[in-house]
C-alpha cells in the first residue's frame, strides 16, 4: 500500500506507541485519525502531524464501547471519505498475581474488575474496531490493513494473567481476519513488542529498569519509532498477512 493520502485510524494515538505511530506515517504523507480519551494528548499529536502538511484528526472514543466505536468509523468515513487502515493500538494493564500466597494462606486473588477492564479495553476494544474499520472498508470499495497491537507477553508472563489473555486474543484474532477478510482486499498482522521506552515505562525506577534491561540480549529498551516503523512496514507490503512481528530485541518470556 502506498501510504500518500491513504487514511489510517490510530486507537490511542494521543501519546505514547500511539503517537510514534502517527508521525511515522504522516511523515510518509498519509492521513490520520487518532482516536483516544485524552483530548489534550490528541491535540498535541494532531499538531505534530500539521507540521508535515497532512490532514490529521481527532475523535474522543472509548473502544470498549460498540455505540462509541460504531460512530468512530461512521464519523471518519463521513469526515475522509475513505478508510485504509486501522491500528488497534489503544490498550491498558491491571496487573497482579493471580494468587498470591504467604505462609501458607492466601492473602489476595486478582480481582474479577481487573479481569474485566482489561478485557474489556485490549480485547473487545480491538474487536469492536477490528469489526466497523472492516466494514467501513468494505462499504466504501477500500483495499486496506488492519493492524493489532499484541505483545511478547501473549506466551505468558508472571504477574499479567488478564494482559496476556488478552494479547494472545489479539494475534489470534488477526491470524482469522486475514483468512476471512482476504477475499475484500483486507489484510491483518500483528505486532508483537518487548519492552519499549514509552513515558509509563521510562518511570519505573531506576534500579528496576536496570534489571529489565540486563534480561534484553540488545541491553536496551526498544525505541517507540522501532514500532511505529514496523507499522509503517506491514501497511506497505501487500504480503504481509495473517502474521505477527516479534519487535523485541531477542527477548523471548
Amino acid at each position: 500500500m502506498e501510504l500518500k493520502d491513504k487514511v489510517i485510524v490510530i486507537t490511542g494515538g494521543g501519546r505514547g506507541l500511539g503517537r510514534a505511530m502517527a508521525l511515522e506515517l504522516a511523515e510518509k504523507g498519509a492521513k490520520l485519525a487518532l482516536a483516544d480519551l485524552d483530548q489534550e494528548g490528541l491535540d498535541e499529536t494532531i499538531a505534530l502531524c500539521a507540521e508535515f502538511g497532512v490532514e490529521a484528526r481527532g475523535y474522543i472514543a472509548n473502544v470498549s464501547d460498540e455505540d462509541s466505536v460504531v460512530k468512530l468509523f461512521n464519523d471518519v468515513a463521513a469526515d475522509f471519505g475513505a478508510l485504509h487502515g486501522l491500528v488497534n493500538n489503544a490498550g491498558i494493564t491491571r496487573d497482579g498475581l493471580f494468587i498470591k500466597v504467604k505462609e501458607g494462606k492466601v492473602v489476595s486473588k486478582m480481582s474479577l474488575d481487573n479481569w474485566n477492564l482489561v478485557m474489556d479495553v485490549n480485547l473487545t476494544g480491538t474487536f469492536l474496531c477490528g469489526r466497523e474499520a472492516a466494514i467501513k472498508m468494505i462499504e466504501l470499495g477500500n483495499q486496506g490493513c488492519i493492524i493489532n497491537i499484541s505483545s511478547i507477553s501473549r506466551s505468558g508472563n508472571m504477574g499479567q494473567t488478564n494482559y496476556t489473555a488478552t494479547k494472545a486474543g489479539v494475534q489470534a484474532m488477526a491470524v482469522t481476519w486475514s483468512k476471512e477478510l482476504a477475499r475484500y482486499g483486507i489484510r491483518a498482522a500483528s505486532i508483537a513488542p518487548g519492552f519499549i521506552g514509552t513515558e509509563m515505562v521510562l518511570s519505573m525506577k531506576p534500579e528496576a529498569l536496570a534489571k529489565v534491561e540486563a534480561t534484553i540480549p540488545a541491553k536496551r529498551l526498544g525505541k517507540p519509532q522501532e514500532i511505529a516503523n514496523t507499522v509503517a512496514f506491514i501497511l506497505q507490503n501487500d504480503y504481509v498477512n495473517g502474521r505477527c512481528i516479534e519487535v523485541d530485541g531477542a527477548l523471548r518470556l
